[in-house]
């Protein structure tokens, strides 16, 4: 395969603003066909072809990869779809729903010999990986605690995200980048302990901020604030036995064709702006080609779905 031809489900703001120029600019990638309620947003994206139905676009032959993103509830069945249809899937976080919906998603990938990928897009600008890997090398030493922060004020009225059915809430929506950030840091098999979770709720019923305290294999603490109505605040600290790294500024998730910082220990590394979303696509489609590539695991991706679980339960 030379090319990656794409078909997408859904035209909202992050395809329309992200993902397609990310496409247009990937080298052997296509924007083959749209399938979205709003015919003049698909429209706009110029793709080659636009399918009148999710249905009609995952069936069709001249697709190889489906990315998906749709409201959060819908995420679970037209993943399981794609990759019945033979599509490798690239879906948007939240993965889902619920563990369960996930580890059916994992199945039917490894049955349809599809890739499937969460786009969790920090994870790959380099400001976060570098972050990762001097962690992981122990430059730190053990690590004491992780503190993290995804708030703003939202603009939400009439969205999905206000509604509890369709998967809506600051901890779907934006908790989920420190919850990531804990698992690359941890690695999939730690063990998580909810100690606190404390919940603003909204009159329709999400959580307008949550507000968490784990514990992870026994000895560190780490805490978490996504919220919908604090002031704009992007951070990440972890702490160790022997120093400390923290992402710089007011981008500490997303960090978008803008320069970056980055603190390990008393210096500072800087970095050049980079498109994260480009990143992934051309990652995603070097894997289907064969050739190799970083991808978010799996792994990955059902850890924190169970860390979602423990915290919505604990409302």
């Amino acid at each position: 395969m030379k090319n990656v031809r794409w078909g997408l489900l859904g035209a909202g703001w992050i395809a329309t603003k992200a993902i397609v120029p990310a496409m247009r600019s990937a080298a052997d990638t296509i924007v083959q066909s749209v399938a979205s309620r709003d015919l003049n947003r698909a429209q706009a994206l110029n793709p080659i072809t636009i399918h009148q139905s999710y249905e009609e676009l995952i069936v069709d032959p001249l697709i190889d990869a489906v990315y998906i993103s749709l409201p959060n509830h819908l995420h679970f069945q037209w993943t399981v779809a794609a990759l019945k249809a033979g599509k490798h899937v690239l879906c948007e976080k939240p993965f889902a729903m619920n563990t369960a919906e996930v580890e059916i998603m994992v199945q039917t990938a490894s049955d349809s010999d599809r890739l499937l990928v969460e786009a969790v897009w920090p994870r790959w600008h380099p400001r976060m990986q570098r972050m990762i890997d001097y962690v992981k090398a122990g430059n730190i030493g053990e690590i004491v605690s992780i503190d993290s922060s995804f708030t703003f004020p939202a603009s939400i009225e009439g969205n999905y995200r206000l509604s509890p059915a369709m998967g809506g809430g600051a901890l779907y929506d934006v908790g989920v980048y420190p919850l990531h950030a804990f698992a690359a840091l941890m690695g999939d098999g730690a063990q998580v302990l909810i100690e606190s979770c404390d919940k603003k709720v909204g009159p329709t019923g999400i959580d307008l901020t949550s507000t968490w305290r784990m514990r992870i294999n026994d000895s560190i603490t780490a805490r978490g604030v996504a919220s919908f109505e604090m002031p704009e605040n992007q951070s990440l600290i972890v702490r160790g036995e022997k120093n400390s790294v923290e992402l710089v500024g007011t981008q500490a998730f997303s960090s978008w064709n803008s320069a970056s910082s980055l603190r390990l220990g008393d210096h500072f590394e800087e970095f050049e702006a980079v498109d994260p979303y480009l990143l992934m696509i051309q990652n995603f489609g070097k894997r289907i080609r064969g050739q190799e590539s970083w991808v978010l695991p799996l792994e990955t991706s059902l850890s924190v779905q169970k860390m979602l679980d423990q915290l919505q339960g604990s409302r």
